[in-house]
C-alpha cells in the first residue's frame, strides 16, 4: 500500500489484491486495485491546488424543456422543483448556470455567457428565473453539452461538473453529432445524467454519463426528482480533487489486456488510455471526494521459468500540476508475477479478482438478456437473465437481484432457473438496464 499525504489535502491510498503465482507457461496476471480517498469531501479537506470551498467548483444544470416535458405536466413542474433544490444545495462560492435544452441550448441564468457565483442573492435570482422554463421544441443534447462546456471553461476552477435531465430521445440531431459533442467535452467536465419518466433511451443516457465519467439513473416518477437532484448536488459538492488518472507503467514485453473500473460500477477504461511516456499510459477516473473505488487490471507477461519473478505493472495515481509542471503522484501499488511449480499456489484464484469477474459478467448478461427479450428471443433472454440471477445471488448483490425479480420469476436462484414474466412494467425494465452496471464490494 502507498499513501499520498499533505496537510489540508485529501489522502489517497492504493491497495493491490492478486494471486501473483503463475504455473510454468502462465502469462495472464490479474489484480484488483483499490483506491481510497479520505480527508476530502465531507471531511472538509481542500482540493489539490484549490481552496477547499465552493470557489474551486463550477456546475451547469441542463434541463430538458422539449415539448414532451409537458406530458404529463408533472414532469416540467418536477424539473423546476428539482433544479431549485439543486441550486439550494450549491456551496457558497460555487460558480453555476442553468441551461434550457430543446433542439437548441439557451441560457436561463445568469444569461450573459458567464457563470453566477452561488450566494443568497444569486440563488434567489436563479430560482426566480426557473419560473420562465416552459416546454416546447425538440431534443438535441449535443448542443446542451457544448454550451455547458463553454460556460464551464470560463471558470478558473478545478472541479467542473454538469447535471443533465432529459425525458426523451435525442431525435433532433444525429448520433454522430452527439458522439462528436461527447468527444469534445470528455476530460473537460464530468456529467451526471438522469432520465425522467419512461420515454427516453437508456443507452443514450448511460452513454452520456459514461463518456463524461458521471453517474446515470432513472427517475420514473417526477416526484422523486428533487430528492435525487439534492443528493446528486451534495455528492458533487463533496468532490475535492479533479482530473485524477490511473497511470499504468509496464516493463518491456508486458501487454495490457484491459483496465476497467469494477466498483461502485463497471466502467470500461481500456480504450480511454492516453500515452504518458513510452511505457506508461493514463486512464481517466474523474473527480474524487471521500470514497473508494476498485479497478481490475489484466496484463499478459512474457513466458518465464519456474522460480523467476518480475514486476508486471506499476499502478500510480496522477493529478496534473495546476501550474503546468510535472504531474503529482498521489500513491502507487505494484502488480507482480512469480512462476512456481506449486499447483495449489498457482491455481488459487484471488477472492477479489473472482468476485469482480463475476460482477462484470453480471452487468454483461443483464444487457444481453434484455436485448434478447426486446428482440423476441425468449430462450436467449431466459438463459442470460437466469445466469444474471445466479450471479447476483452468489455475490450478494441484493439490489440487482430485486430488480431482476421484477422482470423474471425466479424458480431457483442458485441454479439460475427462471421464467420470463409475461408482463413487465416499462419502468422496471428500464431501471434494471440503467442500473445493471452497479456492483457490490467484495466481502472482506
Amino acid at each position: 500500500m502507498a499513501n499520498f499525504s499533505k496537510s489540508n489535502v485529501p489522502q489517497f491510498s492504493v491497495d493491490v489484491y492478486q494471486n501473483e503465482f503463475l504455473p510454468e507457461g502462465g502469462r495472464e496476471v490479474n489484480a484488483i486495485v483499490t483506491v481510497t480517498s479520505t480527508g476530502g469531501g465531507t471531511s472538509g479537506g481542500a482540493a489539490l491546488g484549490g481552496s477547499g470551498n465552493g470557489a474551486d467548483a463550477a456546475v451547469v444544470i441542463m434541463v430538458d424543456c422539449s415539448g414532451s416535458m409537458d406530458y404529463p405536466a408533472t414532469k416540467m413542474r418536477g424539473a423546476r422543483e428539482a433544479t431549485a433544490a439543486a441550486i439550494d444545495a450549491l456551496r457558497d462560492g460555487t460558480s453555476f448556470a442553468v441551461i434550457a435544452g430543446t433542439h437548441v441550448a439557451k441560457e436561463v441564468y445568469p444569461g450573459n455567457g458567464a457563470l453566477a457565483v452561488a450566494g443568497p442573492a444569486t440563488r434567489g435570482q436563479a430560482k426566480d428565473a426557473l419560473r420562465r422554463l416552459s416546454a416546447g421544441g425538440g431534443t438535441a443534447i449535443g448542443t446542451w453539452l457544448r454550451l455547458a462546456d463553454r460556460l464551464l471553461a470560463s471558470a478558473e476552477v478545478s472541479i467542473r461538473h454538469g447535471v443533465l435531465l432529459t425525458d426523451g430521445r435525442n431525435e433532433h440531431e444525429s448520433p454522430e453529432d452527439l458522439r462528436a459533442a461527447l468527444d469534445a467535452c470528455a476530460g473537460r467536465f464530468t456529467c451526471d445524467a438522469r432520465g425522467v419518466g419512461t420515454d427516453w433511451e437508456v443507452k443514450e443516457v448511460t452513454g452520456i454519463a459514461s463518456a463524461l465519467l458521471g453517474t446515470a439513473d432513472i427517475v420514473a416518477d417526477p416526484k422523486g426528482l428533487s430528492a435525487d437532484f439534492t443528493s446528486m448536488m451534495e455528492n458533487t459538492m463533496g468532490k475535492e480533487v479533479a482530473d485524477v488518472a490511473l497511470r499504468l507503467w509496464t516493463p518491456v514485453g508486458v501487454e495490457i489486456k484491459f483496465v476497467k473500473q469494477v466498483a461502485p460500477t463497471v466502467e470500461e477504461l481500456t480504450g480511454r488510455r492516453t500515452e504518458a511516456s513510452p511505457r506508461a499510459g493514463d486512464y481517466p477516473t474523474g473527480s474524487w471526494g471521500d470514497e473508494s473505488r476498485d479497478y481490475h487490471v489484466c496484463v499478459q507477461v512474457p513466458q518465464a521459468q519456474i522460480g523467476q519473478e518480475m514486476l508486471a505493472a506499476r499502478v500510480m495515481l496522477i493529478v496534473p500540476d495546476p501550474a503546468g509542471g510535472t504531474p503529482q503522484s498521489l500513491g502507487q501499488g505494484l502488480v507482480r508475477a512469480v512462476w512456481t511449480d506449486d499447483m495449489a499456489m498457482s491455481t488459487s484464484i484471488n477472492p477479489q479478482v473472482a468476485h469482480y469477474t463475476g460482477q462484470a459478467e453480471l452487468a454483461q448478461v443483464i444487457q444481453q438478456g434484455l436485448d434478447a427479450r426486446k428482440s423476441g428471443d425468449h430462450d436467449g433472454a431466459t438463459a442470460k437473465l437466469g445466469r444474471a440471477v445466479q450471479l447476483a445471488a452468489a455475490s450478494g448483490n441484493q439490489d440487482t437481484a430485486k430488480l431482476l425479480s421484477k422482470v423474471v420469476d425466479v424458480v431457483d436462484a442458485a441454479t439460475g432457473t427462471v421464467r420470463l414474466k409475461a408482463k413487465v412494467a416499462e419502468a422496471d425494465e428500464m431501471t434494471l438496464e440503467t442500473r445493471s452496471t452497479k456492483t457490490v464490494r467484495v466481502k472482506k
